[in-house]
């Protein structure tokens, strides 16, 4: 699909449908980066819904508790939880999954909308650039782990679990560098210091996007065809949040900087008005699953991806990512691999 910018001022000038909602009653859903922005407004959204548990996860006790308060006191729902994980580290991320095997129960909607922007090249604990390691390895990983929750909720239920990834409308101006789309190790390059120069690092951000609906796409790809799991990716459209937090804290001024605050006057959705599309991902089209399975909720409709995702060479592309991201988190995990052997299937 070619999208201009002139289709994206349509789209953030047009308005928007109300909220979908749906009966959660005797459902479990998981929101991950919960506490501020378009995470936390889908939480309201989906506390108002009243399912059996909403946990919501963030990154600080603090930032849990405050977020917490926030969705009871504007929603009057008392069954919401706050659970702590650091996607900048992956032992936090396989501690908060064994911590849901022991204790979260069947899990029937789960929303990774946890991201960060940063305006240079920063390093995690665990050695990966943070956008890419927060963006797109752990959310990646917190995923995968968390299938055969999701699957048992499927099956006992008999209506498929959703998980929803969020994406950007950004992928759709972004073409990978040659040297990124042709190497047998994409990751291993987007993550290493020598190749996030100023130039390059400024496009993490649409490259950690990029990788998220390949993996949604590979992952339903792989998933068998009986497995009670829709996957999804959204773009929740250009809206006020902290995401681009860390912009604004640098003292200086940038064209960048100004071209953001220029853009978010002019166009910027609400925080709530972006949630509604994470939500629309999460509990809409139940009576046209199939349609769900793999698709791409944009402006609260399933649209196609990108030229380029649908290409052969982006076909070529999400193969050689799934197979990398696979083959580093079976490193940081040893539950990886029995997951992709149970219930994932080889092509």
């Amino acid at each position: 699909m070619k999208y201009s910018r002139l289709d994206f001022l349509i789209d953030q000038w047009s308005t928007l449908p109300p909220v979908e909602t749906a009966d959660l009653s005797g459902k479990t859903v998981l929101v991950v980066g919960a506490n501020v922005g378009i995470g936390l407004e889908a939480s309201k959204h989906f506390a108002r819904m009243q399912p059996t548990r909403l946990i919501i996860a963030c990154r600080s006790d603090a930032k849990g508790k405050a977020a917490l308060a926030e969705i009871e006191r504007e929603t009057g729902y008392n069954g919401c939880e706050s659970w702590i994980v650091d996607l900048a580290n992956f032992a936090s991320v396989t501690a908060f999954a064994d911590k849901f095997e022991k204790e979260g129960g069947d899990l029937h909607i789960l929303v990774m909308n946890a991201a960060v922007v940063l305006p240079d090249y920063q390093c995690t604990t665990d050695g990966w650039e943070s956008m890419l390691q927060v963006n797109y390895l752990a959310s990646s990983l917190l995923s995968l782990l968390l299938i055969p929750k999701l699957v048992a909720a499927g099956r006992k239920s008999l209506t498929p679990s959703r998980m929803v990834i969020v994406s950007s409308v950004t992928i759709n101006w972004l073409i990978p560098a040659k040297e990124v789309k042709t190497s047998s190790k994409p990751l291993e390059m987007l993550g290493s210091e020598e190749w996030c120069t100023p130039k390059h690092i400024h496009s993490r951000y649409p490259e950690s996007k990029l990788l998220n609906v390949f993996f949604v796409r590979a992952l339903t790809d792989r998933l068998q065809a009986i497995t009670p799991l829709s996957v999804v990716a959204v773009n929740p459209g250009f809206c006020y949040s902290q995401l681009r937090r860390f912009w604004y804290e640098k003292p200086t001024y940038s064209p960048v900087k100004i071209a953001l605050a220029i853009m978010e006057r002019l166009m910027a959705w609400t925080s709530e008005q972006g949630s509604r599309q994470l939500v629309f991902a999460a509990v809409s089209g139940q009576d046209n699953e199939e349609n769900m399975k793999g698709g791409f909720v944009s402006y609260a409709r399933l649209v196609e991806v990108t030229d380029f995702v649908l290409s052969d060479e982006g076909h070529r592309m999400q193969d050689t990512v799934w197979n990398e991201t696979i083959d580093i988190l079976k490193g940081v995990s040893d539950k990886i691999a029995p997951i992709v052997q149970d219930y994932l299937v080889n092509i």
